[in-house]
């Protein structure tokens, strides 16, 4: 009897070693497939223009190191900075999907923000992960910008999240942009979440969705819990109201996968940091109404807006247009997306861009001009 154990414990070891090995293995091959399609990836949208750029560099702002990628084909085109969403969701990774006709005509730079994707590090404080610490993050990145290219204005696009950073950065500093551009934008933040709530219970009370109901039921905003948060998004997503059509997480973590710009630990601690900088800059959304704190923006405006955003909805955007001074409005309405136009139109997304804002914007006033040598960025 003893012998029998004896063996069966051997060859018990033996398939769980065997079991290792091949997991091993085939989490190997993974992962060097995935290095090889990023490899090809990068081969493939190379710029190699005479004039052109491509780089992915550490930029120090606000005493921390923070990860840009520049992609442009010609080094002297206006500058649009891409301020991400979250907070701690970062898109570099989707860059390719929805700018490589922008970077004919822009240098697009996408960011990291503190705390998040390429920019996550130890070096990063938990206490500077606020509101007011991202602004001057921005502000300085733009100035940073400015007088490395030579320019006096770059266009600033702020998605989600970044569209608070984007209008707080431009109400402060206009006169460092060509033109704000809100994608997905942040209005009002009470009233978004209990719009986006209602939302929810409304179409699975029209589906009789006796799950999603019983779990919405146990929460409410504003949210006691990031866990509460996550939720209802996840429910949102269910419905529609953050894509149209698809899952926001898979597009994110897809595009993330392949990106070359990532190494495989950035990767792996993608989420934890995402989790992390929501979890520290959330609560800072909590007073956001501008409504009522920015009435008026002395730069053009131009909002892109999902029909179906839900995630912030789409019918604050039009209230605030409404009443909202500047020396121009105006909202563009992609008719098959929700929160995430750049990634479920993307052709639309790079059309409005050129023809709508940098077609009117530089137009109109087609002046690009180097910064004067006696001119201090404004910090």
């Amino acid at each position: 009897m003893e012998r029998s154990n004896g063996v069966a414990l051997r060859w018990l070891r033996r398939g769980l070693i065997g079991l290792v090995v091949a997991t091993v293995a085939l989490l190997t091959i993974a992962f060097v497939a995935i290095e090889i399609i990023g490899l090809r990836i990068a081969a493939e949208t190379r710029i190699d223009t005479p004039n052109g750029i491509e780089s992915l560099e550490s930029v120090r702002l606000g005493g921390v190191d923070q990860t840009i990628y520049l992609r442009g084909r010609d080094r002297t085109n206006p500058i649009l900075l891409f301020v991400h969403g979250g907070p701690g969701s970062p898109e570099m990774g989707a860059a390719r999907e929805f700018g490589l006709r922008l970077e004919e005509h822009f240098v697009v730079v996408h960011w990291d923000q503190r705390g998040a994707g390429n920019s996550c590090s130890s070096e990063v404080p938990d206490e500077s992960l606020h509101l007011e610490q991202y602004v001057a993050d921005t502000l300085e990145l733009v100035n940073h910008l400015r007088d490395r290219f030579g320019k006096e204005r770059v266009f600033l696009l702020g998605h989600s999240w970044g569209s608070v950073l984007g209008v707080l950065a431009a109400q402060r500093h206009p006169e460092l942009f060509h033109a704000y551009i809100g994608l997905g934008q942040v209005v009002h933040m009470q009233r978004n979440e209990e719009i986006s709530y209602r939302f929810v219970v409304e179409r699975a009370r029209a589906e009789g969705n006796e799950e999603a109901l019983e779990a919405l039921a146990g929460i409410a905003p504003p949210y006691a819990e990031i866990e509460d948060l996550m939720l209802q998004r996840a429910w949102l997503g269910h419905y529609g109201g953050a894509v149209r059509d698809g899952d926001p997480f898979v597009m994110i973590a897809r595009s993330l996968i392949v990106s070359p710009e990532y190494s495989l630990a950035a990767k792996l601690s993608f989420y934890a940091c995402a989790m992390n900088s929501l979890d520290q800059a959330w609560g800072d959304l909590d007073t956001i109404d501008f409504l009522r704190d920015v009435t008026r923006l002395d730069v053009p405006v131009y909002f892109l807006t999902g029909r179906h955003d839900y995630n912030t909805p789409f019918e604050l955007v039009e209230e605030w247009m409404g009443s909202l001074e500047a020396p121009h409005t105006e909202i563009i309405w992609f008719e098959e997306s929700a929160h995430m136009a750049n990634l479920e139109e993307p052709e639309a997304f790079q059309d409005a861009l050129i023809q709508n804002v940098l077609g009117k914007v530089l137009g109109e006033n087609a002046s690009d001009r180097p910064t004067p040598a006696n001119t201090p960025p404004v910090r």
